[in-house]
């Protein structure tokens, strides 16, 4: 009966460490789709709000916060260690490594490819359960949280997405907690240690306009646990990034004077007939020469867009504003007999050869093609991009070749795009 007893007990006693797993699993389940759930519904709402189009600065600080999954590796060594001069021994084991994860941070971007970020991390609980021999259950539970400072490196692919890559140091504090149905004095039940090892991590980023950025990634810390045994903690999140203190700056547009061209001098009059007498004699004159045929007019007009109040920072997209300044000079246009325009775009000197010559030259198709869909004959218009080999600032002016906020804005007449219209009245 004894025997009997014991082996009903160490069932029930299975079967509740079982149930409660169970249990532990589903709440963190609910826990991570609902926190899913209101990054979600953050990003659909940004995404509805329109685009704060400009040409924004590329060093600014920033704000974030994430949430996700993470996950710790529980060997049997954490388990048993505490028991070691107890007289138990641990048997049928359950893990529980996995948790929901959130992270807040801050950081500075430098430029487009360097930031410097620092932030909370916690990375959750888990924990075991497991019975013992003689007879009883043991458990246990540990908390991963701390502090962390990481150099992050992007590398832009289009014009909103981007793949960053991290790396830095973490202090983080690990908080064991141990108990059970047979007291065990042998050990401290709620040791903790806190130590400073690394972490990395790699992801995607995507911007949905200049002050909302998404990011998803995966992140691995280096974590030192109260046996004194190292391990690691993978977190795989989606964050919410908010850039602040980025400057905007949209020119004016700028109209060239049309050149007069003046119209051809008159020819000279025809000498009239020459009469001789006595006898009457008619002598021809001679033949007129013949009028060559007035040339019309020809008119040349010149309009230099910016190419801040068109498009939006390395962008070829037109902007809601640079398309009613479009919309403007379209209507100028009817009624106007015109033989061709020309669309030229230009660049500034920061950035390659190739990169310059392939933004304006999309730029310049931009506004070609939505020129053709207010009603511009497609077949009178052409497109060509200068890139930066024409530039209107002189050497002398703008010095310097690292790209800062004041460089950006003394370049600015460079970046435009020129409409020239040669029409004839």
């Amino acid at each position: 009966m004894l025997g009997q007893a014991s082996k009903n007990e160490t069932l029930s006693s299975d079967y509740t460490s079982s149930a409660q797993k169970k249990l532990h699993n589903q709440k963190a389940l609910m826990k991570s789709l609902h926190a899913m759930r209101l990054v979600a519904l953050a990003v659909l709402g940004a995404v509805a709000l329109p685009s704060a189009h400009a040409q924004q600065s590329s060093s600014y600080y920033y704000l974030g916060g994430g949430v996700g999954q993470a996950r710790v590796e529980i060997n049997d060594e954490r388990i048993t260690r505490p028991l070691f001069g107890t007289g138990l021994t641990a048997t049928n084991v359950q893990r529980d490594n996995h948790d929901t994860a959130y992270k807040l941070f801050g950081g500075y971007q430098f430029n487009r490819n360097f930031a410097l970020e620092a932030g909370y991390f916690n990375l959750g609980k888990f924990g075991f359960s497991a019975n013992t021999a003689p007879l009883g259950t043991f458990n246990g539970q540990v908390k991963i949280q701390g502090f962390n400072v990481d150099l992050v490196g992007t590398l832009p692919l289009t014009e909103r997405f981007s793949v960053f890559a991290r790396a830095g140091a973490q202090a983080a504090k690990t908080g064991d907690t141990y108990g059970g149905n047979r007291p065990i004095s042998a050990f401290n039940p709620s040791p903790s240690k806190r130590e400073v090892n690394y972490k990395a991590g790699v992801g995607l980023q995507f911007e949905v306009n200049p002050s909302f950025l998404v990011r998803a990634e995966a992140e691995r810390y280096r974590i030192s646990d109260t046996a004194g045994k190292k391990g690691n903690a993978d977190m795989v999140s989606l964050s919410l990034v908010f850039p602040f203190g980025r400057s905007y700056a949209t020119a004016p547009r700028v109209m060239a004077e049309p050149a007069y061209v003046p119209p051809a001098p008159m020819p000279a009059p025809t000498p009239p007939p020459v009469y001789v007498a006595p006898p009457p004699v008619y002598v021809a004159p001679p033949p007129a020469p013949v009028a060559a045929p007035m040339p019309a007019p020809v008119e040349r007009r010149r309009v230099s867009f910016s190419a801040e109040s068109l498009f939006a920072f390395d962008k070829t997209a037109i902007k809601p504003e640079g398309k009613a300044a479009l919309d403007r000079f379209a209507s100028e246009l009817r009624g106007t007999q015109y033989d061709r325009i020309e669309v030229t775009g230009h660049a500034d000197r920061l950035g390659s050869n190739a990169y310059n010559q392939r933004l304006s030259t999309q730029r310049a198709e931009s506004v070609k093609a939505y020129l053709i869909r207010t009603g511009v004959d497609s077949n009178k218009i052409s497109a060509s991009g200068k890139g930066e080999t024409m530039p209107v600032t002189k050497p002398g002016d703008c010095r310097g070749n690292t790209r800062t906020a004041a460089l950006v804005a003394c370049l600015q007449p460079d970046r435009r795009v020129d409409v020239e219209v040669t029409a004839t009245k």
